[in-house]
């Protein structure tokens, strides 16, 4: 009998029958080593009201939940409850520990505090004045937006800056956490920069993070994948939860 290694009918070929019957649309799955990171704002924060002082830590605002804002750090905890959660992060300042709190509690994490995490320095416009004066329409606030810097208010912190100290603590984190999940809870500048640095984006193109919304980046190698920004399926069930303030 003669056969036809070419024809893929032939009886006697041993790979007959071995070829794919559909190719299936492709999975995204994070690659052996990659650390998985769910970027969280903080849940919204207490109001400012003039004549009353808010604490400062280090020159930050650092004002406590709201109580709408531990409403949804709890909210945030039963979304993530069955949920893989390795560790979890937070900044120097207690909003977003108070955020991070019921998730701890729920998988028996105690938080890690990086200093680095902390909100934009804001300058001048510490101590309550930056959401009197976006809600104003300074100029200057009008000019921040408008060119994508917060460094046209007096003082603060520039893009360049903050990207140089947020970046490189993401990539110790990941570095420290290879095949896990890390939640890391932070701030509207904070979240807007990092995914701007994820994804080559303008400074000011992911700015405004919905409280308690989640984020998620995958970092490997160097290499930074966005897989979703300002996830708040768990809040109002609306597309977006209404943020408070940018801080």
């Amino acid at each position: 009998m003669i056969t036809d290694p070419t024809d893929p009918t032939d009886p006697t070929d041993p790979t007959a029958g071995n070829e794919p019957t559909e190719y299936r649309q492709y999975r995204f799955a994070p690659p052996p080593g990659a650390c998985e990171i769910l970027l969280v704002r903080h849940g919204e924060s207490a109001a400012v009201v003039p004549g009353i002082e808010i604490p400062l830590v280090d020159g930050h605002d650092d004002p406590a939940l709201s109580a709408d804002g531990r409403a949804q750090a709890e909210r945030l905890a039963t979304r993530l409850a069955q949920e893989r959660v390795d560790a979890i992060y937070v900044s120097s300042l207690q909003r977003t520990q108070e955020t991070a709190a019921p998730t701890a509690a729920a998988h028996g994490l105690t938080p890690t505090i990086e200093h680095d995490l902390r909100e934009v320095f804001l300058g001048e416009w510490e101590g309550g004045l930056f959401r009197q004066r976006v809600s104003e329409n300074d100029p200057i606030a009008e000019a921040m937006f408008r060119e994508g810097r917060w460094d046209v208010i007096p003082g603060a912190e520039s893009h360049e800056q903050l990207a140089a100290r947020l970046v490189p603590v993401l990539e110790r984190i990941a570095a420290t956490h290879p095949d896990q999940r890390v939640m890391v809870v932070v701030h509207g500048g904070v979240i807007g920069a990092l995914i701007a640095h994820a994804s080559g984006g303008r400074p000011f193109a992911f700015v405004g993070a919905d409280n308690a919304s989640i984020s998620h980046l995958v970092i490997h190698a160097g290499r930074w994948i966005v897989r979703r920004f300002n996830d708040t399926g768990h809040l109002d069930g609306e597309l977006s939860a209404q943020a408070e303030a940018l801080t």
